[in-house]
């Protein structure tokens, strides 16, 4: 508790220092300071739960804590005090990813202490490790921890990020883990008690091409199949796939308890923007699987440091299945409380070349419908502009059936276009969320979804459709201005 308070201490005077130029306006960020994966997503009691790596001391990352938000409707976030400081025996160099789960009425955090033993030479041993709530906002760590204190013989050191849930009265946990010779895989353990953890071997292995480590699992049902999330670590480029340092995607199988078997198909990416990682689901009381991921990427620019905060989550996302076993995210339906003022322009009417609605706003939701049948336009897309030369380009070409996201002239000139192939199949819908360092973008109900953290230096002009070498008909350009939940009235 007394490194709780220190760190709870160091947050509030690093807070009166945040500068607010790139602050979020709707989304999970920290007081201040560094957070990155999303951890311990919950319904508990009637609120929802979101826990998060976080270093309170500093704006760079450094021994994980873990900080935590609570909500009533997925929308308005209010920050609790942080849950986890690492420093025991068993967690001395950080308080790494996890899950949480309500055991008779008790909130319990899952998580893996991370050891250092030398720095220089990278060497360390995890551990898995517990800590108990009664009232949802103070845990206390087991004294017994470590509950899993090494990982299988065959295995390298890496062994982190547990994701618990419970399945016939038995406690299922998996776990991000490699090979000794660095082959990523997902392993599982089974528990009568959250205490006694039997090994029940692989659940998930790469085949070669999927990396030497797989981070932040998470395995669920949905329509009728099993999901399993990763984020491979050390996957090469290929074409416009896997363009990040690492990656977050998915397999569809199906899985057999009493062989512990998970038949799958390939790995397909679950997001194509630049900063979406270490993804993790709930399943809440209305039966959605709902999903958040870190909204950054290692070893990418991030301005916001120089702020003295660095780091936020993606808005709530609704997974669906579709029937071909393509994963669909789409933002959740409480997203639409957000929404302040509406404008509608330009619906019925054809373009060619650019149509501009102006508003300086910055937290905006857009709606935008191109109709692409007989459409002579080679491309059909849309801009956030900037004053002066910044703008940020969001395109669809309908001859080689891509959209492409372009960044470079918002803060991104290094690396800043990235693509993925869609059939729009007659219709280009974007629904598209703009903060004031971030836009997310779902095209044609989560066909692809692109999420990227963008660095303005100018103030907006407005929102621009475009054609180019060609018209295309706009069936419909709806936009909103958004709340800030984080203004204090």
């Amino acid at each position: 508790m007394d490194r709780i308070q220190q760190a709870e201490e160091a947050l509030k005077e690093a807070e009166g220092k945040v500068k607010q130029r790139y602050r979020l306006g709707y989304h999970i960020m920290p007081r201040a300071n560094w957070i990155n994966d999303p951890n311990g997503l919950i319904q508990f009691k009637g609120e929802y739960h979101v826990f998060f790596q976080h270093h309170p001391f500093d704006e760079n990352w450094g021994p994980m804590h873990w900080g935590h938000v609570k909500s009533k409707d997925l929308i308005h976030w209010e920050h609790l005090p942080i849950a986890l400081a690492p420093g025991d025996a068993f967690d001395q160099s950080g308080c790494f990813s996890g899950s949480a789960v309500d055991d008779h009425g008790r909130l319990v955090l899952i998580y893996t202490g991370h050891n250092m033993i030398d720095p220089e030479k990278d060497l360390f041993y995890q551990t898995q490790n517990i800590a108990v709530s009664k009232d949802g906002a103070v845990f206390e760590k087991l004294q017994d921890n470590p509950v899993i204190a090494e990982p299988p013989e065959d295995s390298s050191r890496h062994f982190r990020d547990p994701k618990v849930w419970k399945h016939l009265g038995d406690w299922y946990m998996i776990v991000g883990n490699s090979t000794k010779e660095n082959v990523g895989r997902v392993i599982l353990y089974r528990s009568p008690n959250l205490r006694d953890w039997e090994y029940a071997g692989v659940l998930a292995q790469s085949d070669g091409n999927l990396g030497y480590m797989w981070e932040c699992p998470d395995f669920f049902e949905l329509g009728g199949k099993h999901v399993l999330l990763i984020s491979p670590q050390g996957m090469e480029a290929d074409g416009d796939s896997y363009k990040n340092l690492h990656q977050t995607g998915y397999l569809i199988g199906d899985y057999t308890d009493e062989t512990n078997k998970f038949t799958h198909g390939a790995f397909k990416e679950l997001d194509h923007g630049h900063d979406f990682y270490a993804v993790q689901t709930l399943l809440d009381d209305k039966g959605r699987r709902i999903a958040v991921g870190w909204m950054d990427m290692w070893e990418s620019e991030m301005p916001t440091k120089a702020d003295g905060w660095c780091g936020a989550l993606t808005l709530p996302r609704e997974l669906t299945l579709r029937d071909d076993h393509k994963l669909l995210m789409n933002p959740v339906e409480e997203t639409k409380q957000l929404r302040t003022k509406e404008y509608r322009e330009c619906a019925g009417r054809e373009i060619s070349g650019s149509y501009l609605a102006k508003t300086s706003e910055d937290l905006l939701e857009a709606q935008v419908v191109f109709d692409i049948n007989d459409c002579d336009a080679e491309t059909a897309g849309f801009k956030i502009r900037g004053l002066g030369e910044e703008e940020l380009v969001l395109k669809y070409n309908l001859t080689d059936k891509k959209l492409t996201l372009d960044c470079t002239k918002m803060g991104k000139a290094k690396d800043g276009v990235r693509r993925v192939r869609m059939d729009a199949s007659g219709k280009l819908a974007l629904r598209i969320f703009i903060d004031r360092s971030s836009i997310e973008v779902f095209a044609n109900h989560g066909e692809a979804t692109m999420t990227s953290r963008i660095y303005p230096r100018e103030g907006r002009l407005g929102l621009e459709l475009f054609s180019e070498k060609g018209a295309v008909k706009v069936e419909e350009f709806t936009y909103w201005t958004l709340k800030d939940i984080w203004k204090k009235s």
